[in-house]
């Protein structure tokens, strides 16, 4: 008995020397049988292009089918304009509110893996779905005759959206597990591991982008010319080939162990201070209550420094004497670590943050919705060519992919040189950039329905519902712009909620930032319904009729400009007054 402990004890040693050397990782990450892993063997870039490609394929299937969706709704289900693009933004809007189910899922009981490996079934399954009702003839309305459209029966709708909301709940098992399991292949305490965890998420939404180009442009294209058929039967082949990409890096990664179910921590803690809410709290921070070794109570987190806002919350880790005499420290509901307190207050500070990503949201809607009908109704030839519409898009996705290795490569290291900061720019001072340039998005949007409209009304065509002569390519610049605005605001948000969010919630939190463009396509929804309601009463023709030649499209626009322009200045304030984690 006595050998086998002596040689667990040499075994023990052995590995404390190896991770003292830097042959290990230090953040706690372990292979796929729950063994320590050698850095040399595992994770950083090599790992990573099979998480890229996964990300690639998979943001082709989904961009394959939302890209032109208010297409297929208006054109064969046969919907309205303002019904198409309430119907296409609550969709979107879902699909970033699921990740919620699998974050917490995640960062609690399976894991990152295990998540993305279950969800990417059902995202599947969904895609056949869609696939059948837009291929087989008895599940999709009949063609037009003339003016006459023949609506969707309920059977119809049915399986077309049971098919489209399967996807929206695939999807939210792998969006907020892919971006963190991908910046979990970078050691945390390594620093040169660090820098590179920044370009990673510059190559991530790199490769999402290559996906949306090739969904906005060929398949856009398949979609409109070759049927629908195809066009949703190509994405669902790029969705299992993003299944067959992500297992086959299994061997090469890090995994992180789940720490338990963040929500129940986060309870645990409001409970304990409330039931603690008459004691005071000791000046000494260090008699607060926190486990006594170097590792945290929570499974895969580091320890959190404390910090001296939310005072109130510190309640939770008072050791009363009644604890100290009985030694019983073991009931999280009276007696909670710095770190477990330390978790919910970095989720409160974060919020206001958090908050301003909504009307960058609601902007960034404009592109699949009201960007679409406004280009419907422009001049979609260039010579013999006919532009689909929705197409517009990829240079949406052009401009992102020009400017992520032009930000990686140039602007960062310049920036580096004045800011003395790792990555160029602080999370913070990236995403203020990008809501600026949102403001100048909308605008341009703006201008050209101005020119449209006048065009309209000399050509009298205003009470015709036709495309007015105005090329469709003076959107570029709206799209381009929008391009511009997401490198800054959409990457800056994946690291900052990898970056400042606890160690064992980091799927939660990049839910939560996922979360924000749900809320703003549920904004979007709401603002038109209120423009809408308000701009119809009376019997008036409102800003969004079904013929825009008649409407203020424009007026839309510059709501959404000022509200982003009011957002862009509260969001200055929030970021001014952040304080940044502290992990031990």
């Amino acid at each position: 008995m006595g050998s086998v402990d002596e040689e667990r004890s040499l075994l023990e040693a052995e590995l404390d020397r190896a991770e003292n050397s830097g042959l290990y990782t230090g953040d706690g990450s372990v292979d796929f049988n729950g063994n320590p892993v050698l850095k040399q063997n595992t994770g950083n870039w090599k790992a990573c292009p099979f998480i890229l490609g996964n990300e690639c394929c998979e943001r082709l299937a989904y961009y394959g089918i939302a890209t032109n969706l208010v297409s297929y709704l208006t054109k064969k289900l046969h919907e309205g304009n303002a019904s198409a693009a309430r119907n296409v933004t609550t969709w979107q809007g879902t699909c970033y509110v699921t990740p919620l189910i699998g974050a917490v899922l995640a960062d609690a009981y399976w894991g990152r893996y295990w998540t993305i490996a279950a969800f990417s079934t059902i995202y599947f399954i969904g895609m056949c779905t869609l696939t059948l009702s837009a291929s087989i003839p008895a599940l999709k309305p009949a063609e037009c005759v003339g003016s006459i459209c023949p609506s969707a029966t309920p059977a119809q709708y049915v399986v077309f959206f049971f098919g489209l909301y399967l996807i929206a709940l695939g999807t939210g098992g792998i969006k907020p597990c892919v971006s963190s399991f991908g910046a979990d292949q970078f050691d945390d305490t390594d620093p040169k591991e660090r820098v590179k965890k920044g370009s990673f998420f510059n190559w991530f939404y790199f490769s999402i982008n290559i996906g949306a180009l090739i969904s906005s442009s060929l398949l856009v294209w398949i979609q409109d010319n070759a049927g629908w058929g195809l066009g949703f039967g190509i994405p669902a082949l790029f969705m299992g080939l993003a299944i067959g990409s992500f297992f086959s890096g299994t061997s090469l990664y890090r995994f992180q162990r789940p720490g338990g179910s963040p929500i129940t921590r986060m309870c645990q803690v409001m409970v304990a201070a409330f039931h603690k809410r008459n004691l005071k709290v000791p000046e000494d921070s260090s008699l607060l209550y926190e486990t006594g070794d170097n590792h945290s109570a929570i499974e895969g987190s580091r320890k959190l420094e404390h910090s001296e806002e939310l005072k109130c919350l510190d309640n939770a880790a008072i050791v009363t004497d009644a604890e100290t005499k009985s030694g019983d420290f073991s009931n999280p509901w009276r007696l909670c670590t710095v770190t477990q307190v330390e978790e919910l207050k970095i989720l409160i500070r974060m919020f206001p943050i958090w908050a301003t990503g909504i009307v960058f949201s609601a902007v960034y809607a404009q592109m699949s919705t009201m960007f679409v009908e406004q280009g419907m109704m422009m001049d979609t030839k260039i010579g013999s060519f006919t532009i689909p519409p929705a197409s517009l898009s990829s240079f949406d996705v052009i401009s992102v992919i020009f400017w992520v290795p032009i930000y990686d490569k140039i602007i960062v290291p310049i920036a580096r040189k004045f800011t003395r900061k790792e990555r160029g720019f602080s999370e913070l001072q990236r995403m203020g950039i990008g809501l600026f340039i949102s403001v100048l998005c909308m605008s341009a949007a703006a201008l050209v329905e101005i020119k449209r409209l006048q065009l309209a009304k000399e050509l009298d065509l205003v009470d015709k519902q036709v495309a007015v002569p105005i090329n469709i390519l003076w959107q570029i610049p709206q799209y381009f712009l929008l391009g511009a605005a997401e490198v800054c605001t959409f990457i800056g948000q994946l690291e900052f909620f990898y970056d400042q969010s606890p160690d064992a919630m980091r799927s939660l939190c990049s839910a939560l930032s996922l979360l924000t463009t749900s809320l703003g396509n549920y904004l979007s929804s709401f603002i038109l319904t209120l423009v809408i309601y308000f701009t119809t009463k009376g019997g008036e023709i409102g800003w969004i009729p079904d013929n825009l030649n008649e409407g203020h499209l424009d007026y839309f626009f510059w709501l959404l400009a000022g509200l982003s322009f009011l957002n862009m200045l509260i969001y200055t304030l929030c970021a001014a007054k952040y304080k940044q984690k502290k992990a031990s």
